[in-house]
Formats: C-alpha cells, sequence, structure tokens
C-alpha cells in the first residue's frame, strides 16, 4: 500500500516491506525513476534478510510534490532545488517513519541524494551503499549513445513511452545480461500509470548540474559504506564508482564485467548479500 505523508514543505510517497522489528533499510531511486524501479522482488528479498525496506518517490517524481509551476529547465537554466533538499525530503521522511537512523542505498542519482544525507545528516545515516553512482557529474560523463537517452525528446502517448524505454535500456542496461523486455515494459507502464513528467526529470536533471561535486565533502565521512558499480556503465562509467570509493575512508568498492546501468536479476543474489553484510556489521 502506498502511503503519502507530509515533509519538508512537500508531500512524499512511499511503501515499506517486511517487519517493523528489523533492521531499517532506505531505498532512494534515481533520475526520472519511481519507487516501483526498485522491483517488488527485490525489496521482499531484501526483507527477507531482516531489512524493514522502505521505497519511495522522491519529490518531482511519481506519486509525490510535482514542481509543475517551475516549468522544465533548460540546459544551463537555475534549478528550483538541489540534492541538498533532496537530502532534506529523506532525513524528513525518515523522522515521519520514526526511524532515528537508517541503512541507506541509493542508485544512480539515489546514490547521490544518499551521499549528500550522509553529508549534511549524517547521524541519521547507519550505513552507506551508493550503487552505480558518482560525487559529481563531471567525473564520469556518460557516453555519447548514452547522452543522447538523456538528451532525447520525451515521446508522447503510453505505447510510445514504453517502446522508448525498452530502446532506453537497451543503451544503457548491462550488455553481459539478457535484457528482461518483459520487465521494462511492465514497470514502464506502471511508472506512466502512476505519473508521467518528463519536466519532472528535466528539473532533477538540473538539481544534479547544481549540486556540484562531492568529492571533498565525501573525504569527511566516517560510515560504513558499499560502492556498487557495473564496468559497462555507459551513463555513469565504472570512474564514477571508483571516486566514490576513493574518497570515503575505508569504502568497500564491488564491481562486476557486464553489469550497466541497472540492476540484472542474476546479480541480486551478490548485490543482497553484500548489502546484508554490510547492515549486519
Amino acid at each position: 500500500m502506498t502511503t503519502r505523508v507530509a515533509v519538508n514543505g512537500i508531500e512524499i510517497a512511499y511503501e515499506s516491506f517486511g517487519s517493523p522489528q528489523d533492521r531499517p533499510l532506505l531505498l532512494i531511486m534515481g533520475l526520472g525513476a519511481q519507487l516501483v524501479h526498485w522491483d517488488d522482488d527485490w525489496c521482499a528479498l531484501l526483507a527477507e534478510q531482516g531489512h524493514h525496506v522502505v521505497r519511495f518517490d522522491n519529490r518531482d517524481a511519481g506519486l509525490s510534490t510535482h514542481f509543475h509551476d517551475e516549468g522544465a529547465p533548460a540546459m544551463g537554466a537555475p534549478s528550483p532545488y538541489v540534492l541538498d533538499d533532496m537530502a532534506a525530503d529523506t532525513a524528513a521522511l525518515l523522522d515521519v517513519l520514526g526511524w532515528p537512523a537508517a541503512h541507506v542505498v541509493g542508485a544512480s542519482m539515489g546514490g547521490m541524494i544518499a551521499q549528500t544525507l550522509a553529508i549534511r545528516h549524517p547521524a541519521r545515516v547507519l550505513t552507506l551503499t551508493s550503487i552505480m553512482s558518482t560525487p559529481g557529474p563531471q567525473i564520469a560523463p556518460p557516453t555519447p549513445e548514452a547522452m543522447a537517452v538523456l538528451a532525447g525528446r520525451p515521446p508522447a502517448g503510453r505505447e510510445a513511452v514504453l517502446a522508448q524505454a525498452l530502446e532506453t535500456w537497451s543503451i544503457i542496461g548491462s550488455p553481459g545480461y539478457p535484457i528482461d523486455r518483459e520487465r521494462i515494459l511492465r514497470v514502464a507502464g506502471l511508472a506512466y500509470d502512476r505519473a508521467f513528467d518528463p519536466a519532472g526529470t528535466a528539473r532533477q536533471l538540473a538539481a544534479i548540474v547544481a549540486s556540484g561535486d562531492r568529492t571533498e565533502l565525501l573525504r569527511e565521512l566516517a560510515v560504513p559504506t558499499l560502492v556498487v558499480h557495473g564496468e559497462a556503465d555507459p551513463l555513469i562509467p565504472l570512474a564514477g564508482g571508483q571516486a566514490t570509493a576513493a574518497a570515503i575512508a575505508g569504502a568497500t568498492l564491488l564491481t562486476f564485467p557486464g553489469m550497466g546501468h541497472d540492476l540484472p536479476r542474476d546479480l541480486w543474489p551478490d548485490l543482497i548479500a553484500a548489502i546484508t553484510k554490510l547492515t549486519s556489521g
């Protein structure tokens, strides 16, 4: 069941899995993505490992507040908010959940938000898992093909959106693993039916660019950290994960050949085992 709560002057939609008595684990999704992009089975498997899992829609995504009045910022235009604001949303959600602190897992932009949460609200982060992310957009720029995905014109209509999803994941997904067409279409359809807002994605992208490089701030962290990255990621290449791990003292870097900018189901056992090892330490 999806719940909407007031946080930081906006509303955030979230869902939970597992027992409230278990270790609190917060999942933060990436650019233009919604809580449904954290697969139900993925969340259930994490819950089976002793986690109380919460996934949520960032601002400007899904059923959380959208900043429609701000429009779609042009490239280089001022951003209506930055990643600090999105981290503040996340900290306020922890308050609503009654979690003084949580194990935090972020993917792509979600990893950037998780890093920012650890920097700005260090007492709220028990462990940090940063997946296919980077300390700053200039450290690991996309390949030309992946950049074309980011810069592409949004399609009109549900069928066109689903077709674009297949094309997008064929470009930025994991070349070492079979493409799961059924899952891509199912999740893209769920996301479209919940909320289709390309301008919101543009605002999130502007927030990433406006937030700059976190490398020096990450050097000040003292939090157990796991950094996961695909060795074949075209959207945020491996250098982004390497830079994240190098900046955070004691961080563990876990990389996978053939993994792109997604989480192939075949890797779930290894990924969930690594996250569970970190949160159980």
